[in-house]
């Protein structure tokens, strides 16, 4: 539970106050991570996109915890449930990191062509967001960036440097969910 603590103290740090903690003990994920919830924050002067927060992802079986985020233009509470789903796998024993992708398998906005995420570095909040020691683990947090199948395919051919390239050289727009794919 200190843990929990730790991350919430983290994201209250770096983006200020949460607008609602989700956590459902009746979902199956508190079976593997009892305490494991998702911080929801909302747009404020500093940002225009809502945030929605893993915190708890990380368990305390694993040398190094890993605790996602995306953003979204607006509240959307698929994005909850999504998080749910990605933090039971990875708390199932399957491996996640830094350029790995996870399917959603569906799109994250209705009519969006984005139907995977990218985990990637937190570019927008730094290194003061990407790291958290703890006694027991240090914590890396990182974005979930909707992508769209072209997307992923560009990623395997060339690799997540070359895909992260043409992001910032599209300067695409993150949290559009109906962006065309840049590739």
């Amino acid at each position: 539970m200190d843990l929990i603590k730790k991350i919430e103290e983290h994201y209250l740090i770096n983006w200020g106050e949460c607008t609602e903690y989700i956590f459902n003990d009746k979902e199956p994920i508190h079976n593997l991570l009892p305490f494991f919830k998702v911080l929801k924050f909302k747009p404020n002067e500093k940002r225009n996109s809502w945030i929605y927060a893993t915190c708890g992802m990380s368990g305390k079986d694993k040398e190094q915890g890993l605790e996602l985020f995306i953003l979204a233009p607006t509240e959307n509470n698929f994005l909850i449930n999504l998080l749910v789903a990605i933090a039971h796998y990875y708390a199932s024993g399957n491996m996640l990191g830094l350029g790995h992708t996870v399917n959603f398998g569906c799109a994250w906005y209705e009519k969006s062509r984005c139907d995977h995420g990218l985990i990637s570095l937190p570019y927008l909040y730094g290194p003061e967001l990407e790291w958290l020691e703890t006694k027991s683990m240090n914590i890396r947090f990182l974005w979930l960036i909707p992508i769209t199948e072209e997307e992923l395919r560009y990623k395997k051919e060339n690799g997540l440097e070359a895909l992260e390239n043409i992001f910032e050289e599209t300067e695409f727009n993150y949290i559009d969910p109906f962006r065309d794919s840049v590739v």
